[in-house]
């Protein structure tokens, strides 16, 4: 090993984000920290074994042996992690690349089909037509699952880039709802805006937070069965900027609610309705606004509905 390879292990930082884990979850810090330990127990063995041992050889070799004892044991475990943590930094890289040589493809696709509906190459059938919207439709599906892992992937390697300027949440989530309007109207959805006096600008990536806000108000469209009503609230809360999105859909079972922001998790009652979704939406929502400095919370009852709410730093 080259001096420049072996202080670059010495750099624990580094080595977490090259992991993309925080500073508690990196096997080189808890490695340091157990060793740590190691010298913590192995000065607290002496100072007992003095006190209660005649024999300081004795002394020395108890020591001695616990602390190879705690070492072998604190090696082995970091080892371990760190053999975890590079197999999942190879997982995100590899499902970043593949998504990366997927969006282009699947681009090119959905342009093709529009091209052909457009009629402008030939005339087209009504039954063709048909065909070719199932295309169009099933094309849409999987561009956004491609785009939802290549966010995942970003955000568990910490590469999401941030662009912070000052934006008002509620003009971003007025212009999220006009975009979703045709769909709602297409499920028997009406959409609520209720805000409380003027609210402040804040200061953070308004292309992320907008990415939360589209989340949320998919899966509340997605998640009514029938006819139904989304309200969105917002107000400010002491320093930050609160918001609410209640729906009364299908809800989610009690038993399920403990794993609802965990990857690719989808609920008993959703798959019983054949509800379309990733399971990636909820995770992308806690992670982007635990970054941003922000709490998520939410309240559901099954077969009454659910309310998801956030809060970020006005600054």
């Amino acid at each position: 090993m080259s001096f420049k390879n072996f202080f670059s292990q010495l750099n624990i930082r580094a080595q977490c984000q090259k992991y993309g884990l925080s500073l508690w979850q990196c096997p080189q810090f808890l490695f340091l920290v157990m060793g740590l330990i190691i010298i913590f127990s192995t000065l607290l063995t002496y100072a007992i074994g003095t006190h209660y041992i005649d024999n300081p050889q004795i002394v020395v070799l108890i020591t001695l042996f616990l602390a190879i004892f705690l070492f072998i044991i604190s090696f082995t475990v970091t080892q371990n992690f760190e053999r975890l943590a590079e197999a999942n930094r190879m997982k995100s890289e590899f499902v970043s690349v593949v998504s990366h040589q997927l969006r282009s493809p699947l681009s090119n696709l959905v342009w093709v089909i529009e091209i052909l509906m457009s009629g402008r190459i030939g005339k087209i059938e009504e039954e063709q037509l048909e065909y070719f919207k199932i295309l169009k439709e099933n094309s849409g599906r999987m561009k956004e699952l491609v785009n939802n892992l290549l966010i995942v992937s970003r955000i568990d390697q910490g590469t999401l880039p941030l662009k912070k300027e000052e934006f008002s949440l509620e003009e971003v989530t007025k212009k999220l709802v006009s975009v979703f309007l045709p769909f709602a109207k297409a499920s028997n959805v009406e959409i609520k805006i209720e805000t409380r006096g003027d609210l402040p600008k804040i200061y953070n990536d308004s292309s992320q937070i907008g990415l939360v806000v589209e989340n949320l108000l998919d899966n509340a469209i997605r998640y009514i069965k029938e006819k139904g009503t989304i309200v969105i609230k917002l107000a400010q809360k002491d320093s930050n900027i609160y918001f609410e999105i209640k729906d009364n859909g299908v809800g989610i079972p009690k038993n399920d609610q403990k794993y609802i922001s965990q990857k690719f998790f989808r609920s008993e009652n959703i798959l019983k309705h054949q509800t379309e979704g990733s399971g990636l939406g909820l995770y992308i929502v806690k992670s982007i606004i635990k970054k941003a400095g922000g709490k998520t919370g939410f309240q559901s009852e099954e077969g009454k509905g659910s309310t998801f709410w956030f809060t970020i730093p006005i600054k």
